[in-house]
């Protein structure tokens, strides 16, 4: 073989070995100590969503896995007016009752009617009647934007979400969120792209539902998704990876 030939099988080699980590998914989380759930849909058939490792919860809505742009593989949230689609964690047990989360998402766009229009990304629920929600938001009028925010509903503290100017919903980018639920004070703290949000924290004192003690449920399922509460004609998607719930916090 001439030598210009065998520098060039040599050259695409290299270049077929160095470009195959730009393919590879962040599967590492998964495989770190203290991981009690992890997806990140790298060995999810594409088409309609589904698993032995979790459920799924929609009306109105459905759950694709497809690729991204960068071949990863990734989950499409798509819901119609006030519908839901969320892919459930089940039979989630926390030592302590606390845990951290992590997921990457991007969301196309928010809702900005009607008025205070009301969205949920990630709901915990379990035994007791609080429905906790650390990640979700509502439009709000009076600044026309929609906002991030902690919150609650079913329980003693009532329907609320604590949401903050300083946190606005980012529409088409990509995000780490990350959060924290510590049920010593029944405590939740968010990080966006690993910065603290220390505006959005709630704890058992300090929420934004009824002057009453926010108590955590005893938790045993975490969904990840959307649904939108008020009636509503458009159509939402968003999309989401690299799922982990841990003991610690997992970083992005």
């Amino acid at each position: 073989m001439p030598k210009w030939k065998a520098l060039s099988l040599l050259l695409a080699l290299q270049l077929t070995t160095t470009a195959a980590p730009a393919l590879a998914d962040h599967s590492p989380s998964c495989a770190r100590p203290g991981v009690l759930f992890c997806e990140n849909f790298q060995s999810v058939p594409l088409g309609g969503a589904t698993s032995l490792d979790w459920g799924v919860d929609t009306s109105h809505g459905t759950l694709t896995v497809e690729k991204a742009p960068r071949g990863q593989r990734v989950l499409h949230v798509h819901t119609e007016g006030n519908g839901r689609a969320f892919l459930r964690v089940e039979d989630f047990s926390p030592p302590g009752n606390s845990f951290y989360g992590r997921v990457r998402l991007k969301t196309k766009a928010f809702p900005r009617k009607p008025d205070w229009a009301h969205y949920t990304l990630i709901e915990a629920t379990g035994q007791g009647p609080e429905i906790v929600r650390p990640l979700g938001g509502q439009y709000v009028p009076t600044v026309d934007r929609p906002l991030w925010g902690v919150g609650a509903d079913g329980g003693p503290t009532g329907d609320w979400t604590n949401w903050r100017e300083s946190a606005p919903s980012r529409e088409n980018v990509w995000q780490c969120v990350e959060w924290r639920m510590d049920a010593a004070d029944n405590r939740i703290e968010l990080w966006f792209d690993g910065v603290a949000q220390p505006d959005l924290t709630v704890s058992t004192r300090n929420h934004g539902g009824n002057p009453v003690d926010f108590v955590f449920p005893r938790f045993d399922t975490v969904k990840f998704g959307w649904q939108l509460y008020q009636p509503n004609d458009g159509a939402y998607d968003l999309w989401m990876d690299d799922i982990t719930l841990a003991t610690n916090r997992i970083g992005c």
